[in-house]
């Protein structure tokens, strides 16, 4: 069950974006917000003088101590205050890394204060955020230490035509996507297994038991 207010700390090194973020969500009832940082270090030492917060809205890039860092201090130090990212960058290796430090979710500054407390109520009630950047498998294999790339099913099902002796062509065929979807299909596992041939993908799919042949 939710608490009747829940009280957050917003750490970014944008003063004026960090101000106006904290005046949005202070106009809910659900949210106080404790207090604001420009940095990890800055939040080191703040959040000693408020053990009552609950949960930080993370910026990555940012001086001094960045995101990554501060968050991997925040869960060794206080594990039971929750992060949810929040930045503008939007690609896996950002996504990816703060939730291997420990995030809860992934948000866009992009997003809308009613989108964000949502994201915010859904951490403190479940413990974790899902949304479109962070899917529930690449949460849960983050959160359980796996190491191995995550694929989507249609990756999976990609590799699984590669063993055979069909064409790109005609495996976006069987697929019934376009030449170009299959192409992106190749390069994301190209890039995930740091791997340059279809054979390569191939052996490497039957030594990981990725498809049957």
């Amino acid at each position: 069950m939710l608490p009747k207010s829940i009280s957050i700390a917003i750490v970014d090194d944008h003063t004026l974006f960090r101000s106006g973020l904290a005046s949005l969500l202070d106009e809910f009832d659900e949210i106080k917000v404790i207090f604001e940082g420009m940095n990890g270090q800055d939040l080191q030492h703040k959040i000693v003088n408020h053990p009552e917060v609950q949960l930080i809205l993370m910026d990555i890039n940012m001086p001094v101590m960045d995101g990554f860092e501060a968050t991997k201090w925040v869960k060794e130090n206080h594990p039971n205050v929750n992060v949810l990212a929040l930045s503008m960058l939007e690609d896996e290796k950002a996504i990816i890394g703060m939730l291997r430090a420990g995030a809860s979710g992934y948000m866009l500054k992009e997003a809308t204060p009613n989108e964000l407390l949502t994201a915010i109520k859904t951490v403190i009630d479940k413990g974790f955020f899902v949304n479109d950047l962070v899917s529930g498998r690449l949460f849960v294999a983050l959160k359980n230490g796996d190491s191995q790339p995550v694929y989507s099913t249609r990756e999976l099902v990609f590799l699984q035509h590669c063993s055979t002796e069909n064409t790109y062509k005609e495996i976006a065929d069987l697929m019934n996507v376009s030449p170009r979807t299959v192409d992106n299909y190749r390069e994301s596992l190209f890039a995930k297994l740091n791997i340059k041939s279809r054979t390569g993908l191939v052996v490497y799919a039957i030594k990981n038991n990725l498809i049957t042949i």
